[in-house]
């Protein structure tokens, strides 16, 4: 077995481990990545050597509430995983979707004392802009750099080697509330592992199901999870806004399940096989079969497509309508694009797409992730999104910062062996 310390080497490959905490199912992923892997999509690059796959336990609305659950299911989820790959991680890389995840977009600037912009001014701007969003009892997750300016000239890629005498970046930076994040991190070290880096959950799911083009052009990528329905927006290529709402396509279940009296696993099958947004005129007629909650076997009961259609709809339109709420409370409205991308193990409800096309007024489509070398049948749908996503974000070390480095965590003993993953700057 082959012990890997971050990105080791396997039969000249980089070896990356990622791992999907969500709702609804854990997911664990490792792949084998070429020397040369250039971070982002596409991942025709990437060979899945290891997957792992298990129903979430101790998880609610992506947030942890039972230590004990949780640690059981993910070690079992990454186990599986590594006997399949045959290689025993010691780092990995982790989605977070917790801690009332919110976006901010600031400006950071700074004097020039030499009149060329060195390597050191932008560092120095970056951590600044870090420090600036990790107030009030926040954790940085994500940061990426929209654009730098030089006397108030916008639009600059690489500043460093011009002459200037102020520097400005525009920032936005992803943060959470500190325990969330902290106690996701803890159930991944209780499982003997480290965390080398830290991904937005929204982010990952967002590069997997999008291209550069889309990204250019404005899109808004709607994931719709188990227990959380996050939201990203690109602008002009860049990740420019996100957020999560806690309410997923398990609320759909619940809501099949009130409403028919039938178990949760019996309601969970029926919106599987059932599950429908449009509407056919054979629908009032074709019949459903399903069982009563707390009722012997062998009784049998009966409602139509057209009656699931009617439960299903009003929770779509709901969740729908607080993610264009939030779109337009964060004030992004305008930058969003005319592509609704939608993604998620909940998006795979037919007619999905022409639903929200109807209540957005814009083109929606349903995405899935590109099926990877290695990839088991049936894991290139879009509730992989995320943790396929992880593949670029994971791989990033270019615009971008994430969550944790040593000066966040040396107060805490068994957190203290967190270490920094993306660099600041370039």
């Amino acid at each position: 077995m082959v012990m890997q310390k971050e990105w080791g080497q396997i039969r000249g490959s980089r070896i990356a481990g990622l791992l999907d905490l969500g709702t609804s199912k854990i997911v664990c992923m490792i792949v084998a990545l070429p020397k040369a892997f250039r971070p982002g999509p596409p991942f025709d690059q990437a060979r899945v050597i290891g997957i792992g796959h298990k129903a979430s336990r101790g998880v609610k609305a992506g947030v942890i509430v039972d230590l004990d659950e949780a640690e059981h299911a993910v070690r079992a989820t990454i186990a599986e995983a590594e006997r399949m790959a045959g290689v025993e991680l010691e780092e990995i890389y982790v989605s977070a979707a917790c801690g009332r995840m919110r976006s901010r977009n600031f400006t950071a600037k700074a004097r020039i004392d030499g009149a060329v912009v060195t390597a050191q001014d932008v560092t120095r701007l970056l951590t600044a802009g870090r420090r600036h969003a990790e107030q009030h009892a926040r954790t940085l997750v994500h940061m990426n750099h929209v654009g730098f300016r030089l006397d108030g000239t916008p639009g600059l890629g690489d500043p460093r080697g011009m002459v200037a005498s102020e520097l400005a970046v525009d920032l936005h930076a992803v943060t959470a509330d500190d325990a969330p994040i902290r106690n996701l991190i803890h159930v991944v070290e209780r499982c003997y592992l480290s965390v080398a880096g830290l991904v937005a959950a929204p982010y990952a799911s967002a590069l997997a199901v999008t291209n550069e083009e889309d990204r250019r052009l404005g899109a808004t990528v709607i994931d719709i999870g188990g227990g959380t329905t996050t939201l990203s927006i690109f602008a002009d290529g860049q990740f420019v806004y996100t957020d999560a709402v806690p309410v997923g396509g398990n609320h759909i279940s619940f809501d099949i399940a009130r409403a028919l009296n039938t178990p949760l696993a019996e309601a969970e099958r029926i919106k599987a096989l059932y599950g429908t947004l449009v509407g056919a005129q054979s629908d009032g007629h074709e019949l459903i079969s399903y069982s009563l909650s707390g009722e012997e076997e062998g009784g049998t009961y009966h409602t139509t497509k057209a009656k699931l259609a009617e439960i299903i709809r009003p929770r779509v339109n709901s969740m729908l309508a607080l993610v264009g709420e939030r779109i337009e409370r964060g004030g992004f409205a305008a930058y969003a694009g005319d592509c609704v991308v939608l993604t998620g193990g909940a998006s795979e409800l037919v007619g999905m797409a022409e639903h929200a096309s109807g209540l957005t007024g814009r083109k929606a489509r349903v995405a899935r992730p590109v099926a990877l070398l290695g990839m088991p049948p049936g894991f290139s749908s879009p509730a992989f999104a995320t943790v396929t996503g992880l593949i670029a974000a994971g791989a990033a070390r270019g615009n971008e910062a994430s969550a944790f480095d040593e000066r966040d965590v040396t107060a805490q003993s068994y957190l203290g062996r967190v270490s920094q993953w993306l660099k600041s700057g370039f």
